[in-house]
């Protein structure tokens, strides 16, 4: 009889335990899911399909809009072909060749150079040497160049690159007094040249094959 009482107790004291545990709310419940037939109907938002744009190759802020179809056919006839690296070869062989110009370095000439420029070349330095003119140019600095035209015939291709540069100009006779020009006065210039390369061809070197002034 006793220990039914002390049971009877102990099965009180945990039922009032549990109640102080679960039976009270803290204001932080969660409420219970509703029934699947009380629940709001899930609203699906339809989103416009964005239009795919047809693909089309990157052409660089350095070509101008009259060239990209020339540049197009041209990467799509040697995909090797790169606009960046083409610029950066093209301010390269613009130094050279004026440098080799300015010393009258005929034979460096012969190999940048398409035979019809580099006879023009060859005839001004000539004209240049019987007069007993000097060159004491510089190139500052080329402060632009862009690609004007480009053409593909066949697998020949060509390309017409301004140059914008700066250009220390001294001409001197022989006895090395300066006739005219300044080093100390840069001049701005506006250079076209057109290069031109066989595509495909063992010969990596793109060769100057005319030049104008803009």
């Amino acid at each position: 009889m006793f220990l039914t009482v002390i049971l009877v107790m102990l099965t009180a004291f945990l039922a009032l335990n549990l109640y102080r545990v679960l039976g009270k709310r803290t204001g932080h419940e969660q409420p219970l899911p509703k029934p699947t037939e009380e629940r709001a109907p899930l609203t699906v938002v339809q989103r416009p399909v964005e239009a795919i744009g047809e693909a089309r190759e990157p052409i660089s802020r350095n070509v101008e809009p009259k060239a990209e179809a020339g540049i197009r056919a041209i990467i799509a006839a040697e995909s090797t072909f790169d606009v960046s690296r083409f610029l950066g070869g093209a301010q390269g062989a613009y130094r050279m060749i004026l440098e080799a110009f300015w010393k009258g370095d005929e034979e460096q000439l012969a190999w940048l150079a398409e035979d019809s420029v580099r006879d023009a070349f060859t005839s001004a330095i000539v004209a240049r040497d019987t007069a007993g003119h000097v060159l004491d140019n510089r190139l500052v600095s080329i402060e632009r160049a862009v690609i004007a035209d480009a053409s593909l015939d066949g697998k020949v291709a060509r390309i017409t690159v301004r140059f914008d540069a700066d250009i220390a100009a001294v001409t001197r006779d022989a006895e090395g007094n300066v006739i005219a020009g300044s080093m100390t006065d840069a001049v701005e210039t506006h250079d076209v040249w057109t290069f031109v390369r066989t595509l495909k061809s063992s010969d990596p070197n793109w060769k100057l094959a005319d030049t104008d002034e803009a």
